[in-house]
């Protein structure tokens, strides 16, 4: 016993088995064929690297993604498999003992919100791996999930992001006139991103234009006299502009040892994110040329609501954003009462004196773990409930008061760059706690995937 605690089973500089890799991911224990490697193992690679490619184009973390390839090559029976994940490529060696060594890789250029191919995927994938599905069966699947339409038409998704803006905003403090500002504000916003995607605009002038016309329409109609807070209305139509599962998955991916897929990806986020303040800060200093007065950013904001409507109105912030995000159907409701109870969490980390930068942190870490063991207990991987449900915890008003500070008088300079620093902070610990709470859920999802396969045999 003595030995065996001091010296362990393996010795100390023996290889890592790639199958041990899924280990504590959602295709561990795959069953692997016993009849040997597949003569044609090059149709079994490509498979492997047609999923890979349709999980990280609807939004997986590059985890998943290896734990993917190595389970649906394991299952087929290819051992000698070694996986190099990028930003943008996925790159599968194969290389049998005395044979030719296989090398294959695929180029990654779009991305897409269908979070429910993402599911669809992962459910291809747990048949695979508990030997339900031929090869040929896999690949004819994977067709069809990359072809079919999304669950919600564009229409749809257009109005949904208007009902999530209006709905945000009247959580976090606006009243109706400000909900029906920001609806109009971020339907305007849809359609412009339709047409400058058409015209291949690049992301970054895209979401520049969008802050901007959503800071305009909120500084005009204030202008005008209405009755509204701009903050207020400019915070409800960016948040959902913001890169939240790229934040996610570039968390993820820095925690997991994926260090240039995550600084891909975090690139790409700083990038949307320095597009949404440019784009706020040009229609700021736009509305001071055309002598429009000086807001007051120091307000607090607090719903106008009483606490049972507040609830619904998150609720149906939350369903919209799955809408706009093509979540599964059978998803929507389960995210919604998951985000839910993470805000009942947040009420009671705040009471309780947790403090503005660590209670949207604790309430990330509940929602990251509940999310965890939902999904996979429904058939889905953990960052298609737990990305909508956690939206709301992201510090849009805090976003708008920095860059007003920064962008108008050199009076509230310095607290516009701490305000930032701040904003910065809160969406870092938010994305980390979602990824933490993954991390504490597998205890109670270890054995879920086993039982249903052993199910599933007898």
């Amino acid at each position: 016993m003595l030995r065996k605690l001091v010296q362990g089973e393996n010795p100390p500089t023996q290889a890592m088995s790639i199958v041990e890799r899924l280990a504590g991911s959602p295709y561990a224990n795959p069953l692997v064929r016993t009849g040997g490697p597949d003569a044609s193992a090059r149709k079994t690679l490509d498979l492997a690297l047609g999923m890979a490619e349709s999980m990280f184009r609807y939004g997986a973390g590059a985890l998943e993604v290896e734990t993917a390839i190595i389970a649906v090559t394991a299952a087929f029976g290819l051992e000698s498999i070694e996986v190099d994940i990028t930003n943008q490529s996925v790159l599968l060696n194969y290389s049998p003992k005395d044979q030719t060594p296989i090398t294959v890789m695929r180029v990654v250029r779009s991305w897409t919100n269908n979070y429910a191919g993402l599911g669809l995927v992962h459910q291809l994938v747990t048949e695979i791996i508990d030997g339900g599905l031929s090869r040929a069966e896999a690949s004819n699947r994977l067709n069809e999930i990359t072809h079919q339409p999304k669950p919600f038409p564009r229409w749809a998704v257009t109005a949904s992001a208007g009902v999530f803006a209006a709905a945000i905003v009247g959580f976090i403090g606006g009243g109706p006139l400000a909900s029906l500002v920001g609806f109009t504000g971020t339907v305007m916003v849809s359609l412009l991103q339709r047409v400058l995607g058409r015209w291949r605009v690049p992301d970054f002038f895209t979401t520049a234009a969008s802050g901007f016309v959503v800071t305009a329409m909120a500084m005009l109609f204030w202008s005008m006299e209405v009755p509204i807070s701009p903050g207020i209305v400019v915070a409800g139509g960016i948040l959902v502009m913001l890169p939240t599962g790229r934040l996610v998955s570039a968390v993820q991916d820095a925690i997991n040892g994926f260090p240039v897929t995550a600084s891909g990806r975090f690139l790409s986020a700083f990038l949307t994110f320095g597009a949404l303040v440019a784009g706020i800060a040009v229609a700021l200093v736009l509305g001071v040329m055309l002598g429009m007065g000086r807001l007051n950013v120091t307000d607090v904001a607090s719903s106008q609501y009483s606490f049972a409507v507040t609830l619904l109105l998150l609720a149906l912030a939350l369903a919209a954003i799955c809408v706009v995000e093509q979540s599964p159907r059978r998803l929507v409701l389960p995210t919604v009462l998951i985000g839910v109870a993470g805000f009942l969490v947040y009420q009671a980390a705040e009471a309780g004196g947790m403090g503005a930068r660590l209670t949207p942190a604790v309430s990330a870490i509940f929602i990251g773990m509940v999310a965890r063991i939902v999904a996979l207990r429904m058939g889905a991987p953990q960052l298609i409930v737990a990305v909508p449900a956690v939206l709301f915890l992201f510090p849009g008003l805090a976003i708008f008061r920095s860059m007003y500070g920064l962008s108008i008088g050199t009076d509230e300079m310095y607290q516009g760059v701490v305000g930032l620093f701040d904003a910065l902070t809160v969406i870092l610990a938010i994305s980390g706690g979602v990824v933490l709470g993954d991390n504490l859920g597998r205890p109670f999802t270890r054995n879920l995937n086993g039982n249903d396969r052993r199910n599933r045999r007898r």
